[in-house]
């Protein structure tokens, strides 16, 4: 077997038997989307490490509350998804897992940006949506590859300057924090389509100045056409 979904209303933990699947590249123990159901999991089994090959883990709507270090183990690993948990960290042998492009945490516990997330030069999708998440660490300037950045509903009162860096990134959600400004150099985030895609860019709910001058001043005119119409809806 290459793909392995594992369903079940109460389902709590894994058969044993699934860490004998080696040849495993696809596990996924979420309930589908549309269900509403959520799983009763609340440890990911280290034998998860037993899984050398696998590319995708979906563990969405469980009742996670700790990833075990042995997670660090799976180097060909690219998709992982743990949103809708209960986790407030992240091992830092996480850090270890460098194909991986695309990470999903939104609603959790996180109160700070886990930092071996920072080390995962290959991210290109990160989603840490709806957490207490107050603060971004400085070294978020090494996901260079991000492309997708979502922080809605956090409690975010500052972004680090390190964040304007991130020159990749297309689309970026802060939508629901506690923003009164942006970094000095935001303007020069120009992968974002201020211009023609709204959903590039989300601000709503945050107390900023509008427009925010220290943007304003560097960035292109379509970021003050940008705050200008976004003031007056």
């Amino acid at each position: 077997k290459k793909k392995l979904k594992i369903s079940g209303r109460e389902l709590a933990s894994v058969p044993a038997q699934v860490f004998g699947l080696d040849q495993l590249q696809v596990l996924e123990m979420s309930p589908e989307r549309e269900s509403c159901l959520r799983y009763r999991m609340q440890l990911l089994p280290r034998e998860i490490s037993h899984l050398k090959n696998l590319t995708c883990l979906y563990v969405d709507s469980n009742n996670l509350k700790k990833i075990p270090a042995e997670i660090g183990t799976l180097s060909h690993l690219e998709r992982l998804t743990l949103s809708n948990n209960r986790l407030s960290s992240l091992p830092p042998e996480m850090g270890a897992l460098q194909r991986l492009h695309s990470l999903h945490l939104a609603n959790n516990s996180f109160t700070e940006l886990p930092a071996p997330l920072c080390q995962l030069r290959s991210l290109t999708f990160l989603d840490v949506s709806d957490n207490k998440i107050h603060t971004i660490p400085s070294s978020i300037r090494h996901l260079e590859k991000l492309e997708t950045l979502l922080l809605l509903f956090n409690s975010l009162e500052s972004l680090p300057e390190e964040v304007c860096l991130l020159r990749n990134l297309r689309t970026f959600w802060l939508g629901n924090n506690h923003l009164q400004s942006l970094p000095a150099s935001f303007g020069e985030l120009v992968n974002l389509d201020w211009g023609y895609n709204n959903c590039s860019c989300n601000f709503e709910g945050n107390p900023l100045e509008i427009p925010p001058p220290e943007v304003c001043s560097r960035g292109p005119e379509e970021i003050r056409a940008y705050f200008l119409s976004f003031h007056r809806t």
